[in-house]
């Protein structure tokens, strides 16, 4: 029978994102297939060295062993052939991950696989496919930066953190602020709190990663699952956020509404294992203290319009 996935966190991580394949990536762009053939069997049994999403990876799935069913799968996506794969497969049993599921597209884009794998959550290293996922809307989807030089959780609880507009909601209220202004911004939200927010991006996301706490043996309070939102927004615009979690049935540990000020030493404190947002000025100070990901703007946005515009 098919696997029922609608109550499982599903994963798909590429393989440069779980490990530290940058050499190797070098290697491919200067010798061709042949030479990375070579270098990559040369050192199958050499296993490869942590990257940005492994620390996420291993600890969600450490949720499976507290909770009362499996409640994460991951399925680790590479453009390497079943050839080439090997030494990823060989550092896949030899950190001890529990993973199962592996996708090897011998070269071609991995974008059309993110429906046919049920994957909740993209995380790559190659722009184009993770573009493309956002604008197919199959899945959320982030691009991930190269990992801070430090990180180091505190605790062994699993923390994921995530902007409001144009992550987790849609960018409409961005684009209100950005093209009428934070005076208009706030007048319309705070006249329009008891109307929820749309679905952005990591909506769905953001509900079914509520919805898998339920299996954990600790009430919601103490999840060893946590959520936050770290969002620009303030008073009195702060409202809409909550009542619209509360309209979606989204429990969120934390929610820090800094009105401008920096995200980068809210997220250390927090020891967020992860971070989405789609702006570059946050993320080149996050990128820095905790893993963090870019949520690109879809294709036909107004948002990648106004941005163009800027260019």
């Amino acid at each position: 029978m098919p696997v029922d996935f609608s109550n499982i966190l599903v994963i798909g991580v590429s393989s440069r994102a779980l490990f530290d394949l940058e050499d190797e990536n070098a290697v491919f762009e200067k010798e061709g297939i042949k030479g990375y053939r070579k270098y990559q069997q040369e050192r199958e049994n050499e296993p490869l060295k942590p990257g940005t999403a492994f620390v996420l990876v291993k600890s969600l799935l450490e949720l499976n062993n507290q909770a009362d069913k499996r409640i994460v799968e991951v399925v680790v996506m590479s453009r390497n052939s079943p050839e080439t794969g090997v030494r990823m497969l060989n550092s896949i049993n030899k950190h001890s991950l529990d993973i199962t599921r592996v996708a090897l597209s011998g070269g071609e884009p991995l974008a059309p696989y993110i429906e046919a794998y049920d994957i909740d959550l993209f995380l790559s290293k190659d722009d184009t496919d993770v573009q493309t996922v956002i604008d197919s809307r199959a899945s959320a989807a982030a691009t991930i930066y190269d990992p801070p030089t430090e990180f180091d959780p505190n605790d062994n609880r699993v923390k994921i953190a995530f902007d409001a507009d144009a992550v987790l909601f849609s960018e409409d209220s961005e684009y209100r602020y950005k093209t009428e202004g934070m005076e208009a911004f706030h007048k319309y939200e705070s006249e329009h709190e008891d109307e929820p927010l749309k679905e952005g991006p990591f909506a769905k996301l953001l509900i079914k990663l509520s919805k898998i706490q339920e299996h954990l043996p600790t009430t919601i309070e103490l999840t060893p699952l946590r959520l936050s939102i770290v969002t620009a927004r303030n008073a009195p615009s702060h409202m809409r956020v909550i009542k619209t979690l509360r309209k979606w049935g989204v429990y969120v540990d934390e929610a820090h509404f800094l009105g401008g000020l920096s995200k980068d030493k809210i997220l250390k404190a927090f020891g967020a294992h992860i971070f989405f947002d789609d702006q570059e000025t946050h993320l080149d100070a996050t990128r820095k203290v905790v893993p963090s990901g870019k949520v690109p703007y879809s294709t036909d946005s107004k948002m990648n319009t106004l941005e163009d515009k800027k260019k």
